[in-house]
């Protein structure tokens, strides 16, 4: 294994643990590679609302954000998830909960409790009635 792939995969683990722990979900681990295909770095986050979140890990020196979440869309849409976030690398910082995340706006709206429309998932449809507290 490279070192370039050893840190990304690095980072993959520590995140997936992270959340994992965080969320007191053991479903949440690092996905097995897909190739061409592929799903995102880790699987099994939920919004609110329990519906699929493609999470892709990132860990370079050089932020390539716009690259990253074209990247991440594209992993949704495999994943047929309703969202999509990069977690990427945060120089100086060790600790996995220090990491920095991007994503739309529309996929934060998502996280937050909006429902994604069936026929068109880049579309929000409404802000969902039912909540967890």
């Amino acid at each position: 294994m490279t070192a370039n792939k050893a840190k990304g995969t690095r980072l993959e683990r520590q995140a997936a643990d992270y959340l994992a722990d965080v969320l007191n979900d053991d479903r949440i681990d690092r996905m097995p590679l897909h190739g061409k295909g592929d799903r995102g770095d880790i699987a099994g986050v939920r919004t609110v609302l329990g519906e699929k979140v493609t999470v892709e890990c990132k860990n370079h020196n050089r932020l390539e954000l716009a690259q990253w979440v074209k990247e991440a869309e594209t992993e949704r849409g495999n994943a047929d998830a309703h969202a999509a976030v990069v977690v990427h690398k945060r120089r100086g910082k060790g600790d996995p909960a220090d990491q920095y995340v991007t994503m739309t706006l529309r996929d934060l709206a998502v996280l937050l409790g909006a429902q994604t429309n069936p026929n068109r998932p880049d579309a929000i449809n409404t802000v969902a009635e039912t909540r967890l507290t």
